[in-house]
């Protein structure tokens, strides 16, 4: 019975790839010697569109939220196995699916190391990017877990798109900000002086005038930590440029919720000691 079950699905799956490889060289793709081949291949025929639908319509998420333990059990060296049906589940349309894949990004990517990752993931994580909030917080919530594995060349190229989650679906959903501020803050470490002056420090600025107080509150503890991180980059102007754009904007401004975000910033700033008092002063 488990012959014939077999036989059904690699029949039933070679007809619903539109791969080059010839039906043969389909199955020797997906075979590897780590679990029972019988046991992988039912994992896999679980993820077929046509039969998730007509099965159980959970059953594409209950997959994808088990494929990393699976990547971890086979290990990288048996990733081919895996690769097509994680590109089936990135795409799938039930947005609970892909919200789970973008949970575990991060996840799969240390499994998987940085070549793999560069190549097979980082393509899904930008589609994960435009996609819907649901999504994106997924993406979002282990923003710096996944950018640190990435190579330094790589890395740089979304400081131009860490703008794009200041708009959201619904401009209410105020925790999807508060989010981006906590993760900017663990960014901080991984960008030059340079780029957190040019790229960082403007979406700081926005979040500390949100309009909710907890965004504003994690906002004013992302500066006081960019203003610590360029003391420490001595040979750059880059803190005293910074430190005189916080007076311009906020200790100067014209309404007193500006004025009053200038003192929340001094004060955080005195309580973490990210500044000598000499130059605080």
């Amino acid at each position: 019975n488990m012959d014939s079950t077999l036989h059904y699905i690699h029949n039933d799956s070679d007809l619903s790839t539109n791969s080059s490889f010839s039906p043969e060289e389909e199955r020797k793709s997906k075979v590897q010697d780590v679990v029972p081949q019988a046991l992988l291949d039912q994992y896999l025929s679980m993820t077929d569109p046509s039969r998730a639908q007509t099965v159980d319509t959970e059953i594409a998420k209950h997959c994808a939220y088990s494929l990393p333990g699976v990547a971890l059990t086979l290990g990288r060296q048996n990733w081919h196995c895996l690769k097509d049906t994680y590109e089936t589940l990135a795409s799938d349309m039930q947005w609970k699916v892909r919200r789970t894949l973008a949970f575990s990004i991060h996840e799969l990517a240390v499994i998987l190391g940085d070549q793999l990752t560069a190549g097979d993931l980082v393509p899904v994580f930008n589609g994960f990017l435009k996609d819907l909030d649901e999504v994106r917080i997924g993406v979002l919530k282990h923003l710096h877990d996944f950018l640190k594995l990435l190579h330094l060349d790589k890395r740089r190229e979304y400081l131009y798109q860490l703008q794009e989650f200041l708009v959201t679906d619904n401009s209410r959903n105020w925790r999807f900000r508060a989010e981006l501020a906590e993760q900017l803050i663990l960014l901080l470490e991984l960008y030059s002086a340079r780029d957190i002056y040019d790229y960082l420090r403007p979406i700081a600025f926005s979040l500390c005038a949100d309009k909710v107080s907890s965004v504003r509150w994690i906002s004013y503890k992302l500066v006081s930590e960019m203003v610590k991180k360029l003391y420490m980059a001595s040979t750059s102007t880059f803190v005293i440029d910074l430190m005189n754009e916080l007076v311009e904007k906020f200790c100067r401004c014209r309404k007193w919720s500006g004025r009053q975000t200038f003192v929340f910033i001094c004060q955080t700033i005195s309580e973490d000691d990210c500044l000598p008092m000499d130059q605080f002063a």
